[in-house]
């Protein structure tokens, strides 16, 4: 059975936010060590689209980026918003 956690995580200042991202990536890794995914129902969004091909391997993605490349030739379609750097 599929569970899903749905967190916002709120910070006031400059050390909050490096505590918050440290959580993040702990909570990523987690669920990720589980089997499970860090993308939802809108995709994968900028924070974590570092953990893409983690998740889905490195073939995968690659098969993403060619389909889109296909689709999309000139990358009009929210360029540098999905693939990893």
């Amino acid at each position: 059975m599929a569970r899903n956690l749905h967190v916002g995580i709120f910070y006031h200042n400059d050390k909050e936010e490096k505590i918050a991202q440290s959580l993040a990536a702990r909570m990523v890794k987690h669920a990720l060590d589980l089997d499970g995914t860090c993308t939802g129902e809108h995709g994968v969004g900028l924070g974590k689209r570092k953990y893409l091909v983690e998740e889905l391997g490195e073939s995968t993605v690659e098969l993403m980026k060619y389909i889109k490349q296909c689709i999309d030739p000139l990358n009009l379609f929210n360029p540098g918003k999905l693939y990893p750097d």
